[in-house]
């Protein structure tokens, strides 16, 4: 690991501490996983779909090639992902009102009922974790959180908390 001294009695620095934050985001993703991994599986669907499914419902007529850059997987991992949501029923494609070559991506009644369950089971997670913080615990997490992500997946969450009213306004 980096040799980080600390600075005065900024005792959070020592390599102790950085591993300790390192494991439990680890765990913390693991557990919060977890529940909607489960549910997944019943549909024989992973991360992948839960993460365009996600998105597609917190940005309907999101087009594929913004889905892409959100997701930041390939073209043929998305390809795969969304052409079995579309065939399962879960998400439907529309042509582009001004450019027909435009893919837009919505959620079907059925994807939008999968999209509700999955975040009603990690939305509960989140908010027994922020009512045991507190709200200045939950700002300072949300810090720690922006400071963990590069500048450009910050433009990106700032640009998508605008269109959506969602993520990066607080």
């Amino acid at each position: 690991m980096a040799d980080i001294k600390p600075i005065g009695k900024a005792l959070f620095l020592r390599e102790e501490e950085l591993r300790r934050g390192i494991e439990m985001m680890f765990f913390a993703y693991r557990d919060f996983t977890s529940e909607a991994d489960s549910i997944l599986a019943e549909q024989n669907m992973g991360r992948a779909h839960h993460r365009a499914i996600y998105f597609i419902g917190r940005n309907p007529g999101i087009t594929v090639s913004e889905l892409l850059t959100i997701l930041n997987i390939t073209k043929q991992s998305l390809s795969r992902v969304l052409s079995s949501l579309v065939e399962t029923g879960y998400v439907v494609q529309k042509k582009g009102p001004e450019d027909r070559r435009q893919r837009l991506l919505f959620l079907t009644e059925t994807g939008t009922a999968l999209e509700a369950r999955l975040t009603a089971v990690q939305g509960r997670r989140f908010a027994n974790a922020y009512r045991e913080a507190g709200m200045s615990a939950v700002e300072g997490f949300h810090q720690v959180l922006e400071g963990l992500l590069d500048p450009q997946t910050r433009r990106q969450i700032d640009k998508l908390g605008k269109a959506s009213g969602g993520i990066g306004e607080s």
